[in-house]
């Protein structure tokens, strides 16, 4: 199996400055979207500070969700040692290919992972919001929560705290399969069908990616916006890597949870 990715960013038509930042390294097999949050060019370090980490963390041998705590304690280190930096974070979601075919992602905020299978769009996270929080309370609707006034409050990010709970997806794919990473700045402006859409018009990567940023910026634009598209197609890939399924090797650490395992049918 071989992945091929591609991303885009734009500020949008709103924020004079762009605190999202996303990765693609195939030379590891890492793929990840962060948006960053704090004062005066505080969230632009946070996203970095953390992509930097993430990337570093990986290219070591580190688990994606142990990279994405390395993550996390870059960011916070780096806010406790300068005030103008002072309570920043970002959202990160990170995704490798394990071996098998199977996708892990790593998540914390509400920047999302999603699968398009036969042209069906699935949402593999689960956000870590408010109002996602009112939704799964029945307080909401989800038709509600995307035009709530309190919908960019989230209740997890990295770098706030020096510990932080990481959410593990496994999804195992197939050749055809299309994976999208994204920040909020896309799924506040574009309706989920819209993005699907989207995806099954564009077959290349690159042109998919920078339409998506297109679609949302011509919806309003109001906030940063990032994709990576990640292609599934068939074949192995001889530059690399496969990572480690968690578990599958020896650790001092404790056990981790298993990962929670999204099915998809033939159909979905």
């Amino acid at each position: 199996m071989r992945l091929t990715a591609r991303g885009a960013t734009d500020v949008g038509r709103v924020r004079e400055e762009n605190e999202d930042g996303f990765l693609v390294d195939e030379r590891v097999g890492l793929y990840a979207v962060a948006d960053g949050m704090g004062g005066h060019r505080a969230g632009e370090v946070a996203s970095a500070t953390a992509l930097e980490a993430l990337r570093a963390s990986v290219a070591a041998g580190s688990a994606v969700r142990d990279a994405v705590l390395a993550a996390n304690a870059a960011v916070h280190e780096k806010a406790a040692g300068d005030a103008e930096l002072a309570g920043m974070g970002t959202t990160l979601t990170a995704a490798t290919l394990a071996a098998g075919g199977t996708l892990l992602v790593a998540h914390v905020g509400d920047s999302r992972a999603y699968v398009l299978r036969d042209g069906e769009l699935r949402q593999v996270t689960v956000d870590h919001s408010l109002v996602e929080e009112l939704v799964r309370e029945g307080r909401l609707t989800p038709e509600q929560a995307t035009v709530h006034p309190h919908r960019s409050i989230i209740t997890r990010a990295l770098g706030v705290d020096a510990e932080v709970e990481v959410d593990l997806y496994s999804v195992e794919l197939r050749p055809g399969d299309r994976v999208l990473l994204c920040s909020d700045g896309l799924t506040s402006m574009v309706r989920p069908d819209g993005v699907a859409t989207v995806l099954r018009r564009e077959d290349d990567a690159e042109r998919a990616a920078r339409a998506l940023v297109d679609t949302a910026n011509a919806a309003g634009g109001e906030d940063n916006i990032t994709v990576v598209v990640v292609d599934v197609e068939d074949g192995d890939d001889p530059r690399r890597w496969q990572h480690d399924l968690p578990g599958s090797r020896s650790s001092p650490r404790p056990p981790r949870p298993p990962p929670r395992r999204l099915l998809l049918s033939a159909g979905a």
